[in-house]
């Protein structure tokens, strides 16, 4: 690699992320952030390592050097909060996260004096609010998003409550996490050092991570503190009472995050304004239905909506109320949470809202969606193992037939094309009564 010279170093590492279903389009910019991120060493590095999780003796093979130096490094880079590490079956696996919300965020998680975070939080924004080809990518680029938006419990009528499924509510993950994670919010932080301070003074330490991802990052660099379910529920609570979105993983089970969001400072949030109607997150399964006859126009409800969903407008007898565009609305409930007569409540959507099951199924609908599959499949580092590659397929044969196609298309397999022409033939088995579909 000594042949290498430092700008092809950042540039195989620019071309390894966009390996990635979510990639991050080049530009300088771009370039200036790898700089910062990485030294030109571990660019080189992080460049050859696989999408998939891997070990070690992996990483030790693949940079032809011993495994005592290879733990060395990749040590040093979960420190960075560059990777991150997990623990199956007391094997010790590695993968390098997504630049989102991942590596990039991970940065601006607490404060640090190894890197210049201003400048950071600068570029940070030239790259994402100056020149919108990631967040246009990151939000839009796929019909599966990223992220979904959940429902603010407390909004939701005790009668209605039955009707709320464990996985929309932000408290049945908080519950059902292993390891829990607070840091700071990465997007507030972002914003006042590029001069862009919160507008509504929302607090920073809201933003939680769960499991092996929040275990990694505390262990390594204290990017996150590990919490109990009392605090994370506290962090919930203020983050209710300063009207600010909860934002998740687009997963039903054990979600990587949670993330507490304002209007002017969430990406997400942002592109709902700017690129509206379009949306960049899922919404929840809820609705809001104002009543005409209730509603005194006070335009509260207005001024607290974190995407500008709602407006004040004169009705046939020239009284002020509010009107929601629900092509937009996200379902979030700050509305409600703020109407001082209770003239809004949330109902269910006509149209369920689907959520994938967990990260691999995201992955894969995210990749055929994008046409990028068979980056998943022929990461030759990542898919050495039967096993890792009959997982993938699994998830493939799982999903309706138009994404089975579109795969099989992708992939051009004759492998997979048997896989799914036997999977068709087998009797199917009716789910559990309520199941929801893969797709």
């Amino acid at each position: 690699m000594g042949h290498l010279t430092a700008r092809d170093a950042y540039l195989n590492l620019s071309d390894r992320i966009n390996w990635f279903t979510q990639g991050a389009p080049e530009s300088e910019t771009l370039y200036k952030i790898l700089q910062v991120l990485y030294s030109e060493k571990e660019a080189k590095w992080v460049a050859l390592l696989p999408v998939r999780p891997f070990t070690v003796k992996k990483a030790a093979k693949i940079w032809e050097t011993t495994e005592f130096k290879a733990e060395r490094l990749l040590n040093h880079l979960c420190e960075k909060a560059l990777l991150v590490d997990s623990y199956h079956n007391g094997i010790r696996k590695f993968v390098m996260p997504p630049p989102m919300a991942g590596f990039i965020e991970f940065a601006l998680m607490r404060t640090r004096g190894d890197i210049d975070q201003k400048y950071l939080g600068e570029l940070y924004y030239q790259y994402m609010n100056v020149e919108e080809d990631f967040i246009k990518d990151l939000f839009f680029a796929t019909e599966t998003k990223l992220g979904r938006v959940y429902v603010q419990e407390p909004v939701l009528m005790t009668d209605k409550t039955n009707h709320i499924l464990d996985y929309e509510r932000a408290s049945h993950i908080v519950e059902e996490a292993d390891y829990i994670g607070l840091g700071l919010c990465y997007c507030r932080h972002k914003m006042s050092h590029a001069g862009h301070p919160c507008e509504i003074n929302a607090p920073w330490d809201v933003c939680l991570t769960f499991d092996n991802v929040a275990r990694s990052l505390a262990e390594h660099g204290d990017y996150t503190r590990l919490i109990s379910k009392e605090e994370a529920m506290d962090a919930l609570e203020r983050s209710y009472a300063s009207n600010l979105v909860q934002i998740g993983e687009n997963v039903r089970e054990h979600p990587a995050f949670i993330c507490n969001c304002c209007g002017c400072c969430c990406e997400a949030l942002q592109a709902a304004r700017k690129f509206s109607p379009m949306q960049p997150v899922a919404t929840t399964n809820y609705i809001p239905r104002i009543s005409e006859e209730t509603c005194v126009g006070c335009g509260k409800c207005e001024k607290v909506c974190p995407i500008l969903a709602i407006s004040m407008e004169d009705n046939e007898n020239g009284k002020r109320k509010a009107v929601v565009d629900e092509e937009i609305c996200l379902g979030c409930g700050v509305c409600a949470r703020n109407c001082s007569v209770k003239a809004i409540k949330l109902e269910r959507r006509p149209k369920q809202i689907i959520t994938p099951v967990n990260s691999t199924h995201r992955f894969v609908l995210q990749a055929i969606e994008k046409g990028t599959l068979q980056n998943l499949i022929f990461d030759n580092q990542a898919f050495a193992s039967h096993r890792a590659m009959a997982a993938l397929f699994e998830t493939i044969l799982k999903l309706p037939p138009v994404k089975q196609a579109l795969a099989s298309k992708q992939l051009k397999s004759i492998y997979l094309d048997r896989l799914l022409s036997l999977y068709k033939r087998k009797p199917v088995e009716a789910g559990p009564k309520g199941s929801e579909s893969l797709s």
